[in-house]
């Protein structure tokens, strides 16, 4: 019987991972961000939740272990088919959440509408946590192995089906545990038979759904399933009168849709003087945000390419050998084939995008040209991979213009934007090759001017000689496009980059030798913001000066801090609390305060998860609180959930670079951690010094290990995915089979004292873990993911400090008024 409880909760711990992985495709697709430390946070909000119920309901404890377990997997199925409704008719949105009062409390529903399926399967591992006592390190075991399994289902219940069959199959598995259990449930025959019945209906109802599911997405016919925000670019999208969907497919790692008749002109920058005709373009969005052009035309007819900024680069380099990074829908390969290009190498880190292209546009596919090679890899794997040499290298503006009044995209990691990202791309040009990056322009600066910093703090580390000397630099009235030639400009080039923006009237911002009359000429600001911010940041003697004084957070993006969009400052607070729901706020500020108003939330729900059993089991809270097993429980589990966050969430948000996408990294990492830390938990068992040792080790891998992967990294980072997902997982296997320990042990310790605070230290891990979730994500924002990890190891070395010292030296110590 034990064996199968166990099995029961390895499987609704898969479900729930499942869903958990599936929640972060989910809020990709309808709210901006993967919000992967949001979705955690959701989870281990549900397992806190569960570990209060426990401890302020004796009667719930005292029932048998089955009937808890039949109770929690039916409140899981039910729990996530409300929580999948509610996610689509509620309507919240992250993005207006800066100006709608409203939706603060539809994100409260939301939230906790989100953690239920979570409470009740941690209700099931709670209760069998607490009712195993011997065993409950491999009841541990069994839910951290079943969770890693179920984080490594998701891409392929993902790609096979998308998100409505991912949620479907978490719910397969919760009614597959009922039928595990019906043969153990004290009910009557008829109640049994009924049981299996409905059960063995929804499998059979379930598998067919999933089974249409996935020949609909593989025809490239899925219907999306969800609902969106009002401010996605597909959304938007479709409320134009005549639109059609001639395409619609998920992938693992994304959700792409392919829209005629659409309304789509994206030529970024197009000079206001073409008088030409535009070209067809179909609409392509990438998880439903906005949308980018598959221009319908042959190269040698696309008229509007020498009035596009990036011509600049390709008229200085006629008959290049190009390289395109992340051309989307196909304009930046249709760029460099009428600008004379003779080679063009493409890199793509999505196939489905690359196929949703090629499908739609038949006739006018730029793929197909003979002079075009596909690469399907990201742009920073193929960079530390690739060692051949292009005149030059084009990144690409794809995206819309992003006001990001809400901080929508502040919190993501863009690391195609970071000094790490064009050293690798400069480090591919040939000696007269030449960088080209555009990007979009606000005022004051912000986007356009980190773009600069980053890439002057890239020349510099690379010691290419004075940053202004091989700058170039010039606007349209949207878009602001850079131009990098590391062996400096010679004058002749100098004098056809004047002409080329003298003639397709785009203001110069910076070229060696800049005269002030140069500037601000055809599209004219009030005052030249552009010249004048950029001048000070190249003849800075000390740039931080600079960054310091600037009320925007401009600083160069890294791969240790790669967001970009996040421009946020705290002087910034009384000018953002007193324009939120006035003004359109384009640096994410009110978006960022918006996190610390989540990291308040979830600390007072932990506060109350911690604190309700306390007053509630208790007639004299005071003597109760001051326990000393309390105390040291308190403080080592506490410990315990903040260490373990403090370390998983930064090495998910890390391994997006070297993985490749977020669901990859989330699902490697939390697959590892897990598994590998069920093991540790399995070792429990094993002799007092042992594991005082093995804790020891713990806390030095936590400081040591992170730091290692990060150099194994970067210099593997050009390996195939396989070998990258390997290396990801060896090293922190030690790690994770470390961090398996502690949890068990703490628990094996307090059977012995007192099991009745069992439940309540389940609570407090998983609420602990909760502000830690998005205690982490704020402080990557701040201080970069090392200084996360660093907090992470002290976490763990403070436990340690506790099990040794405080443990140890408690034999006599007794509970007060234990809880019944």
């Amino acid at each position: 019987m034990f064996r199968r409880q166990a099995l029961i909760i390895g499987m609704l711990a898969a479900a729930s991972l499942l869903l958990e992985s599936t929640l972060t495709r989910l809020l990709a697709v309808t709210q901006f961000y993967h919000f992967a430390f949001l979705v955690v946070s959701l989870a281990l909000l549900g397992y806190g939740t569960s570990g209060t119920i426990l401890s302020i309901s004796p009667r719930l404890r005292k029932l048998p272990l089955n009937q808890i377990l039949f109770f929690g997997a039916v409140g899981f199925i039910f729990s996530v088919a409300l929580a999948y409704l509610v996610v689509n008719f509620l309507p919240f949105d992250s993005y207006s959440i800066a100006w709608d009062r409203r939706q603060i409390l539809f994100f409260f529903l939301y939230y906790l509408v989100l953690t239920l399926p979570f409470t009740m399967s941690g209700l099931a591992a709670g209760a069998a946590i607490s009712l195993s006592k011997g065993k409950s390190h491999l009841i541990y075991a069994a839910n951290l192995c079943g969770s890693g399994l179920g984080a490594l289902s998701a891409p392929f219940t993902l790609w096979l089906s998308g998100i409505p069959g991912s949620v479907l199959f978490s719910i397969l598995i919760g009614v597959v545990g009922i039928l595990l259990l019906i043969p153990m449930l004290r009910v009557n025959s008829k109640s049994r038979w009924l049981i299996r019945f409905l059960s063995f209906a929804s499998v059979f109802g379930g598998v067919i759904l999933f089974t249409i599911l996935t020949v609909l997405n593989s025809s490239s016919r899925s219907p999306l399933g969800i609902i969106l925000s009002p401010y996605k670019g597909l959304s938007q999208a479709y409320r134009i009168p005549g639109v059609e969907t001639i395409f619609g497919r998920w992938n693992a790692i994304s959700r792409v849709d392919v829209l005629k008749n659409s309304g789509t002109h994206h030529l970024p920058g197009l000079s206001y003087i073409f008088q030409g005709s535009a070209p067809r373009q179909l609409g392509l969005s990438l998880d439903a945000d906005s949308l980018q052009s598959i221009s319908l035309v042959s190269p040698e007819n696309f008229q509007a390419a020498d009035y596009l900024p990036e011509a600049l680069g390709f008229q200085l380099r006629p008959y290049a050998d190009t390289l395109v990074i992340e051309p989307g829908g196909g304009l930046g390969i249709l760029q460099a084939l009428s600008g004379g290009s003779r080679n063009v190498t493409v890199v793509m880190a999505n196939p489905l995008e690359y196929h949703a292209a090629a499908q739609s546009s038949g006739e006018f596919n730029v793929f197909d040209d003979p002079n075009v090679h596909t690469v399907f890899e990201t742009d920073r794997v193929f960079l530390a991979r690739d060692h051949q040499r292009f005149d030059v290298v084009l990144i690409p503006l794809t995206d819309s213009y992003r006001p990001i009044s809400s901080g929508a995209y502040s919190l993501g990691e863009d690391y195609v934007l970071t000094v790490e990202a064009f050293e690798a791309a400069v480090n591919r040009l040939t000696t007269d090759g030449i960088l080209i990056v555009t990007r979009w322009v606000q005022i004051p600066p912000s986007e356009s001017l980190r773009l600069v910093a980053t890439m002057v703090e890239a020349l510099d580390e690379m010691g290419l000689g004075n940053p202004k000397e091989v700058l170039v630099i010039y606007r349209s009235i949207q878009t602001m496009t850079v131009l990098v030639k590391p062996s400096g400009w010679k004058t002749d080039e100098l004098d056809e980059v004047r002409d080329f923006a003298r003639k397709r009237k785009f203001d110069l911002v910076w070229t060696p030798g800049i005269q002030e009359h140069e500037i601000n000429v055809f599209n004219r600001l009030q005052e030249p913001v552009y010249y004048t911010n950029i001048r000070s940041l190249l003849l800075s003697p000390v740039r931080t000066d600079f960054y310091d004084s600037y009320p925007f957070n401009i600083q160069p993006s890294s791969d240790n801090k790669p967001f970009f969009y996040h421009f946020f400052k705290w002087e910034q607070t009384p000018e953002v609390l007193s324009t939120i729901g006035h003004i359109w706020q384009p640096f994410g500020g009110s978006g960022y305060l918006v996190t610390l108003a989540l990291l308040l939330l979830v600390v007072l729900f932990s506060f109350l998860l911690i604190t309700l059993p306390l007053f509630l089991r208790s007639s004299k809270p005071a003597i109760r609180l001051v326990s000393d097993i309390r105390w040291k429980a308190l403080l080592y589990f506490t410990f315990l959930g903040i260490g373990f966050m403090f370390v998983e969430i930064p090495l998910i948000q890390k391994s997006i670079l070297y993985l490749g996408h977020p669901i990859v990294a989330f699902t490697v990492i939390v697959f590892t951690i897990l598994v590998f830390s069920s093991l540790g938990s399995a070792m429990a068992s094993v002799s007092r010094i042992q594991s005082q040792r093995l804790l020891i080790s713990l806390a030095g891998l936590a400081l040591i290990i992170p730091l290692f992967q990060e150099q194994l990294n970067n210099a593997t980072l050009g390996w195939s995915l396989v070998y990258r997902t390997l290396l990801t997982m060896v090293p922190l296997a030690p790690l994770a089979i470390a961090m398996g320990l502690p949890f068990p042990l703490g628990i094996i310790w307090l059977e012995k004292k007192q099991p009745g605070l069992v439940p309540w230290v389940w609570a407090v891990n998983g609420s602990t873990s909760v502000v830690a979730s998005v205690l982490a994500a704020i402080l990557a924002l701040t201080y970069g993911f090392r200084f996360v990890q660093f907090a992470g190891a002290m976490m763990y070395f403070g436990a340690i400090l506790v099990y040794i010292l405080g443990f140890r030296f408690s034999k006599n110590s007794q509970e007060t008024n234990p809880p019944s």
